[in-house]
């Protein structure tokens, strides 16, 4: 399911796009202007925006510019009635990713909206620097640092920790985490998991107010989808 946010000013458009992205089993939400789009963008988390560039208070292509300072990599599709390659070339220049004339096809639309998120997609799984809050972690030097500060783990700990961000928001049990963190068939005790996991919470944790570590007490340990961290 895509979560989209859509600016338009026209109720009737914004309906009819809204029930047709629910048509495909996705959710949209609407602002009618720019103010309301940045409470409601600043609330959630969207995997794309929709924004029409003449609406009330802020524009879109001001909106535009005010994501862009914030998020470099949510797809962002412009639509307006302007279509001239002059007005196109502006609108790329303030962040924008696609630019769809009005009137348009939803249909069209809507293939405009997947391809923009498979490309976003396969951006992501090209980087290969993850941040959680203050921690950083580049997987093609191996580092790890928090706050700056380069963390040394071992191996294993570094193992551990990536199994937790490549299931982020997931809770992982104990036997989970050691089929995982064997490449071989061993039978592991669980308290050697939760003295590994100690080990790195000491690492990642320890002296900072915000833990990015978390138990399901019963069930076992997760870190959060990272956009649920405050900094």
């Amino acid at each position: 399911m895509k979560n989209i946010l859509l600016l338009e000013d026209d109720p009737i458009l914004a309906n009819e796009v809204k029930d047709f992205i629910h048509s495909k089993n996705s959710f949209c939400e609407i602002a009618y202007d720019g103010e309301m789009f940045i409470k409601i963008y600043e609330s959630k988390k969207f995997d794309i925006v929709l924004l029409d560039i003449n609406v009330p208070k802020i524009n879109g292509l001001e909106l535009c510019t005010i994501i862009r300072q914030k998020n470099a990599s949510i797809p962002i599709l412009m639509t307006t009635a302007f279509g001239e390659i002059e007005d196109k070339s502006f609108a790329f220049s303030f962040g924008a990713d696609d630019y769809l004339v009005k009137p348009f096809l939803l249909d069209e639309m809507w293939l405009r909206i997947l391809a923009l998120l498979r490309r976003n997609a396969e951006t992501n799984e090209e980087n290969h620097i993850f941040k959680i809050a203050d921690l950083v972690i580049d997987t093609h030097q191996i580092t790890v640092s928090r706050n700056g500060e380069l963390i040394n783990l071992t191996p294993k700990e570094y193992k551990l920790l990536m199994i937790l961000i490549e299931n982020q928001g997931n809770v992982l049990s104990k036997q989970q985490i050691a089929d995982k963190l064997w490449d071989y068939y061993i039978e592991t005790n669980h308290n050697t998991i939760e003295v590994y996991i100690n080990m790195l919470r000491k690492k990642i944790d320890k002296n900072h107010e915000l833990k990015l570590i978390h138990t399901k007490i019963g069930f076992g340990y997760y870190i959060k989808k990272f956009h649920d961290y405050k900094k």
